[in-house]
């Protein structure tokens, strides 16, 4: 049997950074049914919307991976549309999946639902100890929400639903602009410009002290696949590197992209969540996952997708 040649899918967000990368991996495996709903087709906040997707699409398996979602900034500007909006794809969705007998239905989460001051790494345990980090609470408690559901479904319904926490993702295709981005983004969009422009320094939000953990958007979309296929159960699956690093060590991309210059910490905006590194050990046992792509590695690539999408008057190879 295959499982996605002989299923045909639906991925909510599918043209967007980590869907388009879940598509790929679709096709690759031989899955010849895939749909992908634009947001000017079916808002997806709405159920007429979300009904007439169905129609159209006929899905055996739903991979919820549409969100709105932005670093700190977008997360403190938006706090209201990002609870709101979220909330309300996700229990539509997932509500007429069960009412429809979707197959299998796919939640992607955030690591942003975990309490603030969790202890390092992170288990799956720990999601209900606390309440998220502020900034990113109305995010988060949405996300957090869909896990509460997809659970409540499977205890009343039977609805067979699972729930993957990812860390921070980055890589070629993700949201370079500088109001919304996450921090590798903004800092290769940073470095890379001033490289250009031959400045001698920029400035980056916080102190540098918070620790993030990071995977590769192709490294997230395997595992993706992989717990489509093989995970059956309520607990949630957290899924990353298993490595934390400090936002000021983050400055091996200035060396990447060519940028000598000095970096300033604006201590006048937040960090954020202090410590973010999951416990990778479920994912590990459940269906074998583990990450292949090292952070040099992922960013240089990622680098280099920017440079040659982006800056093509960018003076110098970004591998040097």
């Amino acid at each position: 049997m295959n499982f996605f040649g002989d299923n045909a899918v639906c991925v909510t967000g599918g043209a967007g950074f980590l869907g388009s990368h879940i598509v790929e991996k679709l096709k690759a495996r031989g899955c010849s049914r895939i749909f992908v709903p634009r947001s000017r087709d079916y808002d997806l906040r709405e159920r007429g919307a979300i009904r007439r997707m169905f129609a159209d699409a006929q899905p055996d398996v739903i991979i919820h991976a549409a969100a709105v979602v932005g670093g700190i900034g977008a997360n403190q500007r938006n706090p209201g549309r990002y609870l709101y909006d979220n909330a309300m794809m996700g229990l539509q969705l997932m509500d007429e999946a069960k009412d429809r007998g979707i197959h299998k239905f796919i939640q992607i989460g955030t690591v942003c639902a975990y309490p603030k001051f969790t202890p390092v790494p992170f288990l799956g345990e720990d999601l209900w100890n606390g309440f998220p980090e502020e900034t990113n609470a109305p995010y988060g408690v949405a996300k957090k929400l869909l896990l509460l559901q997809s659970q409540a479904h499977r205890t009343q319904y039977g609805f067979n639903s699972i729930y993957l926490l990812p860390v921070n993702l980055y890589g070629p295709g993700d949201n370079f602009d500088l109001q919304d981005s996450h921090v590798i983004p903004a800092l290769i969009r940073k470095c890379l410009e001033a490289f250009r422009r031959g400045e001698r320094h920029i400035t980056v939000w916080g102190t540098g002290a918070a620790m993030r953990e990071f995977l590769h958007v192709d490294d997230y979309a395997a595992a993706v696949l992989l717990a489509t296929e093989l995970y059956e159960k309520p607990e949630p699956v957290n899924i990353g590197s298993g490595a934390a690093i400090s936002i000021r060590d983050l400055v091996l991309i200035a060396r990447i992209t060519g940028f000598t210059g000095e970096v300033i910490w604006d201590r006048t905006k937040p960090d954020g969540q202090p410590r973010r590194c999951l416990d990778v050990s479920r994912v590990e046992k459940e269906f074998g996952f583990r990450a292949h792509t090292s952070l040099e590695e992922g960013i240089r690539e990622t680098v280099d997708w920017y440079s040659r999408s982006h800056l093509q008057d960018v003076v110098g190879s970004m591998r040097a």
